[in-house]
């Protein structure tokens, strides 16, 4: 082996990662593999298979799922399982090519800090910025796209001209005032269990799910499956896990091993309420758990292209009214969309910016935690959106700008949040170019006659608190930097906000309004002010960054903020940039 392919294994193994023997000794391992790990946190084995995957790759892999698929075909002794699934993650890292045109696109990973030395209008002052442009990378975020588009078939810009910015609300909220009584929250979990235990069934191994009512009668063990939700969580004696499950006709208590590790990290992730599948073993009045099936997201999700290079901007938690708002850095933002500063790749990029996400917290609102009075710039709310309608105003007029409200803005906390209240935000609602719509809700950008657009699922993210204090994967894995995480384990379970006790809720609805009922292709959230880019089954997993320095209130819980970094889409790629402002 010679002294470079001895230092490669050897700083792959630095960073966790196991060659196996076979790639060890040959040339398929370069070292610019290096720069493609960088991101891959979840890595922990690299073979021929991975290897491939990683050549071909355009957006983040979920490396313990394709491990998770592996461990099951060799446990049934079938190949064909874990080489179908694999061809299935190979196929999504395919480069694209349409007829008439030769696009050969790759995705990395890049942050941007756009620096220049540019003037800034504010007011009857100027405001001079020292600012120059470097690169740096960061995790789970996308770099540079390699495009070699040489064909006169490829007529971009006549395709640009002809692609509107259209913006749709698919899905939003009117919550109605009633006083509620019990049969309007036993409605919500019933929704609820009804439309998941449909997703479920659509799974091989839940297909003859059996109703619970049955399972407690039989008298011999067998293999059965069924559909609940968890009712209770807890520990017997010995360290094995017990969970109550309930559907329609009745209760059981599923049993989870100790002595099965994965499954019983996976029955660890259980929270209060939400819908699994269980397949396992029936005994007297329990069943024996060995697998937890969630309803999830299909593993060939489409990722959608469109036909013109348009670009999304994804923001959230400004913070406007906070004495410690960062001012000077949301101008450089504001500078650059209109196209002030920075290279000229990055004045191309805000040329074609057509629509701009802001997923909550706009303004810093009054008496949101303690002693908030004593950080406060602006101790009126109706001014502190006043100052945020002049701030916004400042967008282009081209760029469609779509609002939803977050837990410091002045509407009621629980969850579906209203659109923003006219008597206090009544300046935003003079932006002709601004789009308010509920906490979450559904918008769909971009359709044409040819193409169906984007849906793009915004919710601030609320629950998010409740996720890294009791999920123990969270947690350990990073917390509030790992909002991607936090993204992925809602995804999985086809909800914004599975345990009840997680958010506030409106139950005056017909059906539980925080399902995720559409797959979405962006699913858009703020609230943790760090800013996080993932892919998940070709859904593109956005957390908003911030614009507010750190709070006392924040520096007592421990968080760290990552604030004034914007992550921008590349609609016609996919492909994701982060800039950074400050």
């Amino acid at each position: 082996m010679s002294k470079d392919k001895k230092k490669l294994i050897e700083d792959l193994f630095e960073k966790g990662i196991l060659v196996q023997e076979d790639l060890a000794y040959s040339d398929e391992v370069k070292q610019t593999i290096l720069d493609t790990i960088e991101s891959e946190a979840d890595l922990l084995v690299l073979n021929k298979d991975y290897l491939d995957i990683l050549e071909q790759q355009k957006s983040l892999v979920d490396w313990y799922e394709i491990d998770g698929y592996k461990v099951e075909a060799e446990k049934e002794r079938n190949e064909e399982l874990y080489q179908g699934q694999l061809q299935l993650f190979k196929k999504a890292g395919l480069s694209i090519t349409q007829p008439g045109c030769q696009q050969r696109q790759v995705l990395t990973s890049l942050e941007s800090s756009l620096k220049s030395s540019i003037e800034f209008e504010d007011g009857p002052g100027k405001i001079n910025l020292d600012l120059s442009q470097t690169n740096s990378l960061l995790p789970y975020s996308t770099e540079e796209i390699i495009a070699d588009s040489g064909s006169s078939a490829c007529d971009l810009l006549e395709t640009e001209k002809k692609m509107a910015s259209i913006v749709t609300v698919v899905m939003s909220y009117e919550n109605k005032p009633k006083k509620y009584i019990v049969d309007d929250f036993v409605k919500i979990f019933r929704t609820r269990l009804k439309f998941i235990e449909n997703v479920l069934h659509n799974r091989r191994e839940l297909q003859n799910a059996t109703a619970i009512s049955r399972i407690q009668n039989k008298t011999e063990r067998e293999e059965v499956s069924l559909i609940g939700l968890v009712e209770e969580k807890g520990e017997t004696k010995t360290g094995h896990l017990i969970i109550t499950v309930e559907d329609f006709t009745g209760k059981i208590k599923v049993l989870i091993s100790k002595n099965k590790k994965e499954l019983y990290l996976q029955g660890k992730d259980l929270v209060l309420d939400e819908v699994v599948g269980i397949v396992g073993t029936s005994g007297d009045k329990v069943v024996f758990a060995d697998k937890i099936i969630w309803p999830d997201v299909p593993l060939n999700n489409e990722l959608k292209k469109s036909e013109a290079e348009e670009y999304a901007v994804f923001l959230s938690d400004i913070h406007v009214g906070s004495a410690l708002f960062l001012n000077e850095e949301f101008n450089r933002f504001l500078s650059w969309i209109n196209g002030g500063f920075g290279s000229e790749i990055h004045q191309k990029i805000a040329e074609k910016v057509k629509y701009v996400f802001i997923a909550g917290d706009l303004v810093d609102g009054i008496g949101v935690y303690p002693s908030q009075e004593e950080e406060l710039k602006i101790n009126d709310i109706s001014l502190q959106y006043q100052e945020l309608s002049r701030l916004l105003g400042q967008i282009p007029s081209r760029i469609q700008v779509i609002i939803c409200p977050g837990n410091h803005d002045v509407v009621h906390l629980a969850e579906p949040q209203p659109r923003f209240y006219q008597r206090f935000a009544g300046d935003l609602f003079n932006l002709p170019n601004v789009k308010l719509v509920t906490n979450p809700a559904l918008i769909n950008i971009g359709r044409t006659n040819a193409f169906p657009g984007f849906n793009v699922l915004m919710y601030h993210g609320f629950s998010f608190d409740y996720y890294v204090a009791n999920v123990e994967s969270i947690r350990a894995a990073g917390g509030y930097r790992r909002s991607d995480l936090i993204m992925k384990f809602l995804l999985k379970r086809r909800h914004l906000a599975p345990s009840f006790r997680s958010t506030p809720y409106v139950v005056s609805h017909d059906e539980d309004p925080l399902l995720i009922k559409s797959i979405p292709d962006f699913l858009i959230t703020g609230h943790i002010h760090y800013s996080s880019v993932a892919n998940y089954n070709g859904i593109t997993m956005i957390s908003g960054s911030c614009w507010q320095a750190k709070t006392t209130f924040q520096e007592k819980l421990g968080h760290e903020p990552e604030p004034a970094r914007v992550p921008v889409v590349n609609l016609k790629t996919r492909e994701v940039k982060v800039l950074r402002f400050g």
